[in-house]
């Protein structure tokens, strides 16, 4: 079926049973996405013309209100007649080339007693060309995909460092904990997703949230950021759930003292008596309004599980935040375990 994009005017075809984006990954044009799933909501988008059937989606994602006004989820929707969508379309990642790629575990750290640090090497004649903040599948033999956002800046590339919490029953993160060994081989699709640091957008102050693992692709994204000297003011802030959870916890505090244009705010939502906490508690994105109950002159990146992308939505929507300033990338631990 014909898809056209306004207000781009683009156009291309899907095959039968294709949902849109994928189709529109496929012939290379870059519409908002993350998990690819139903689950985040991020490729939300309206449908001016033609009819669409949607597979199932998490009802988070796209509401009774969203479909009402003609929203659907390009991820989950396939066309039934020729259809005209309106979109963003991503324009950095439009020369990023998505490869297929073999790599070797040369390093398993263990950060916290639920993360582990994956370090992997390309071949030796290949490098992945990605921008920071965006992620990889891991392709198991069985044909099942984990996706796992890069943790380093695309400067530095030598490696590929992920971040892998184990979920308890996980079919890969539980390999990766119990039996993955050093010099293990992996093959990788990627990379994949638009959760990037938008440079066209003047010198706004931005805000980045992490949620547990959600620090990888925002590492990068700060990482990438100094590199490139940006005059931007940035503002961190890691939720996790006890102490332990902040599986880094030196690398922002060097930040701080390194970069003046930095500023973190770790914040835990159920500190336990041996933590001795005397810093934030509570939900992360009730902290940031606490401190910016006006967000309109701030752009937002966010990184965590759907509920906390949910919560910050609702809540910097009330605080001024024009909708088209927040940037995140949900992800759900459980997908691991399907």
């Amino acid at each position: 079926m014909r898809v056209r994009i306004e207000p781009s005017g683009h156009e291309f075809d899907t095959s039968p049973g294709e949902t849109i984006l994928e189709a529109a990954l496929r012939e290379g044009f870059h519409l908002p996405y993350s998990c690819r799933n139903g689950a985040c909501g991020s490729c939300k988008g309206r449908v001016l013309e033609g009819d669409v059937t949607l597979r199932d989606y998490d009802a988070k994602a796209l509401t009774a209100a969203d479909r009402q006004a003609g929203k659907v989820l390009f991820c989950r929707a396939v066309p039934q007649t020729p259809v005209v969508i309106e979109a963003r379309e991503i324009g950095a990642a439009k020369d990023i080339v998505i490869k297929t790629l073999p790599a070797r575990v040369v390093r398993l750290e263990r950060l916290a007693p639920d993360v582990m640090r994956l370090l992997l090497k390309l071949p030796q004649a290949e490098r992945l060309q990605f921008l920071a903040g965006q992620y990889i599948d891991i392709l198991l033999k069985d044909g099942r995909r984990r996706g796992f956002s890069i943790a380093n800046a695309p400067e530095d590339d030598a490696l590929l460092e992920l971040h892998v919490r184990h979920v308890p029953g996980g079919a890969f993160s539980g390999h990766v904990f119990e039996s993955m060994q050093e010099r293990a081989l992996l093959r990788f699709e990627g990379p994949l997703g638009t959760f990037f640091l938008r440079e066209d957008d003047g010198a706004r102050p931005v805000i980045l949230i992490a949620g547990g693992t959600g620090f990888a692709p925002i590492k990068a994204l700060i990482e990438h950021a100094f590199h490139a000297h940006s005059p931007r003011q940035f503002h961190l802030y890691w939720g996790v759930r006890r102490l332990v959870d902040l599986y880094l916890p030196d690398l922002p505090r060097q930040w701080v003292q390194e970069h003046p244009n930095f500023r973190y705010t770790p914040v835990l939502s159920q500190p336990g008596a041996d933590d001795r906490w005397e810093g934030r508690v509570g939900y992360v994105h009730a902290a940031v309004t606490a401190d910016y109950p006006d967000l309109s002159g701030h752009d937002v990146y966010a990184c965590g599980p759907p509920q906390m992308i949910a919560a910050a939505r609702e809540a910097f929507g009330k605080a001024g935040l024009p909708e088209g300033r927040l940037y995140y990338d949900a992800f759900e631990y459980a997908r691991d375990v399907t």
